[in-house]
């Protein structure tokens, strides 16, 4: 088991910042490859970004590109989300995940656990 514990979200203008953490505990955080999702209001979950166990590789989603950008640090057992250039639509809750699978994957159905999510809202 892994326990997940988002943190970091809040109200923010558009244009603005906000750093987003995922703290874990249980098994060993470096084990897993780890995702951030996001779900607007109405809207089904979608996939935002995504990093190998090890930090070498990432992927993101087409909407976050360029502006988003994951990370973790094993040692601290924490992954983060560093968004920037926020605009209205980046509106939801967002969930961090973590995946056993040998493969980076997008789809929900690739995570294994699950953080309880953390509000953003942005502002126009």
């Amino acid at each position: 088991q892994v326990q997940l514990v988002e943190s970091g979200g809040g109200l923010v203008q558009a244009g603005g910042s906000l750093r987003l953490s995922c703290a874990a505990s249980g098994r060993t955080f470096s084990r897993y490859h780890m995702g951030w999702f996001r779900q607007a209001p109405g809207k089904e979950r979608d996939f935002v970004a995504t990093i190998s166990w090890s930090g070498g590789s990432t992927y993101y989603g087409d909407s976050v590109k360029g502006r988003f950008t994951i990370s973790r640090d094993n040692a601290k057992s924490t992954l983060y989300l560093q968004m920037n250039s926020l605009k209205p639509e980046d509106t939801a809750v967002y969930y961090c995940a973590a995946s056993s699978k040998w493969k980076l994957g997008s789809g929900g159905y690739d995570y294994d656990y699950w953080g309880q999510g953390t509000q953003v809202t942005v502002s126009s």
